[in-house]
């Protein structure tokens, strides 16, 4: 009788180690719920810059790619959002195509200011600012060289990021569910 004991204090002791392993005071644990919380993020990114690129139609500098994510460490959790890196990536050279019509000779002889170049050199993640732009949209522009038009608002963040998210919090609820069953047997 006493060896049935000792095995059932055993098989509990173990049991409350396994779920003292899954407490999220534990800081594997945190680590490995971190690492889920990433994956999802990342779906959902790749979700919302797919739908940032079809509201885009002319997008040669790759605007679509300025969709980031960010997972805290204090707590639990992450976002996904169209604002600025903290790092800015490398500068490219671009030059846009010129639409010269047959006959036609010269094209803009007004001088580049270098705001104007550094912007164009912007790329990809860099450009999230042209998404801020499309997604709330700009007043009607007046210069003195003319008229620059505005850019309807589009709001496509608001609608693609919420329903990503929503996606990403029940795969992570799921990820979790697994990642429990699987450590418990």
């Amino acid at each position: 009788m006493a060896d049935f004991g000792n095995i059932e204090v055993d098989g509990f002791v173990k049991q409350r180690e396994a779920l003292e392993s899954l407490m999220m005071s534990n800081p594997e644990m945190e680590k490995r719920v971190q690492k889920l919380i990433r994956q999802v993020l990342m779906i959902a990114r790749k979700q919302i810059s797919n739908q940032a690129k079809g509201d885009i139609k002319a997008d040669p500098r790759q605007a679509y790619k300025a969709v980031k994510t960010a997972v805290y460490k204090r707590i639990l959790g992450g976002s996904v959002s169209i604002l600025n890196k903290r790092k800015a990536g490398p500068k490219t050279l671009y030059e846009p195509p010129r639409t010269l019509k047959a006959g036609q000779r010269g094209g803009n002889r007004r001088i580049r200011s270098m705001r104007t170049e550094q912007v164009m050199s912007y790329q990809g993640a860099d450009r999230g600012f042209i998404l801020r732009f499309i997604n709330a949209g700009t007043d009607r522009r007046q210069t003195k060289y003319g008229n620059r038009g505005s850019i309807a608002p589009r709001n496509f963040f608001a609608n693609s990021s919420h329903t990503a998210m929503q996606k990403a919090a029940e795969q992570l609820g799921t990820l979790i569910d697994e990642m429990i069953k699987k450590e418990l047997g």
